[in-house]
């Protein structure tokens, strides 16, 4: 299985997403800012949120025998990120994401002495990001390059690296449309060069298709005078690092999540979000740090579930200053 976190373009687009606000007017392309002028950024400048999922059924296999039928009491997860800026010139900007995750779960039958998994985890990264605006065949082109380390509340981990390349084909107020190429340095990656396109279109009747392939598939229409609602689909990941016998295991799960959210904007740049519907794993699996993510040692598959997340972001970023 994937893992998205690492192998998408959010991870490579976001610091644009929100940079593009506070620059002065003149210091970003204009297409640029009007690609990612938004009441909503896709990414938060500061987040925090709590994910719980309704009891589910699961199978599961440790090192290619199936073990009983499970059931999966609770699984939580508490997030929080942030993105911080160093430096922003005209042309390039400089800058770090901090990432942590907390995930918990109970098991109608416990699976730790068959596979070593505890009943909580923590998850952190931490990366450095420098994005560099150019012209390409006269469009705006958008170079990024990522380094990251991530680890458990034990160790750290693994460090990776990210490269994109994009060009924005279309800036208008209804219409935007990126293109571009995105390229892992990572042993653990399955694809190691990845397409990048992005397409939001704005509807007559307010409605707006906004595609970020492949993280979310959402169509999405202002409502009230500070809300926005959103119908569709989006993909996220939970991994984690777990020890057993003197030796470093990750755990890998892709999930997909299809229902509503809903995002208001509570003024002094503070949004609170909240995001409800069906969860499904296609599967999750256990293998050692040091070998390919195809020669697990565990593997499970979830039945879908019923989830709902809460969050709460503050984005300082989310306007230009008034000068």
């Amino acid at each position: 299985m994937k893992t998205l976190r690492r192998a998408l373009i959010p991870l490579a687009l976001f610091p644009l997403k929100n940079i593009a606000y506070s620059q002065k007017k003149d210091s970003i392309p204009l297409k640029v800012r009007a690609y990612f002028a938004d009441k909503f950024p896709q990414s938060r400048d500061l987040n925090i949120e709590f994910s719980q999922t309704a009891p589910f059924l699961f199978s599961s296999k440790l090192d290619g025998n199936d073990l009983p039928d499970n059931k999966m009491k609770s699984f939580q997860q508490l997030k929080a990120s942030a993105n911080i800026y160093f430096v922003k010139k005209k042309n390039w900007l400089l800058s770090t994401s901090l990432n942590y995750r907390y995930t918990a779960f109970n098991t109608e039958e416990s699976i730790i002495a068959e596979t070593g998994l505890r009943n909580d985890f923590h998850y952190h990264s931490e990366a450095v990001n420098f994005s560099y605006f150019s012209k390409l065949f006269n469009k705006t082109a958008i170079y990024t390059a990522n380094a990251s380390v991530d680890g458990s509340d034990q160790h750290f981990e693994r460090i990776r690296g990210l490269v994109t390349a994009s060009v924005i084909l279309k800036a208008t107020p209804k219409t935007k449309m990126i293109i571009g190429l995105a390229g892992f340095i990572d042993p653990s990656s399955q694809i190691p060069i990845l397409p990048i396109f992005t397409y939001e279109n704005k509807f007559n009747n307010g409605w707006v298709l906004d595609i970020l392939l492949p993280k979310k598939l959402l169509v999405r229409k202002d409502i009230f005078a500070n809300g926005r609602i959103s119908l569709g689909t989006e993909m996220d990941n939970t991994s984690f690092y777990t020890y057993r016998n003197n030796r470093t295991y990750e755990f890998r799960q892709l999930e997909i999540n299809s229902g509503a959210i809903y995002e208001h904007n509570l003024g002094s740049n503070f949004i609170g979000t909240l995001k409800t519907g069906i969860r499904a794993v296609p599967r999750a699996r256990v293998f050692d740090k040091e070998e390919s993510f195809k020669d697990y040692i565990f593997e499970a598959s979830y039945k879908p579930s019923f989830y709902v997340n809460v969050g709460i972001s503050y984005n300082p970023f989310g306007k230009p200053r008034a000068k």
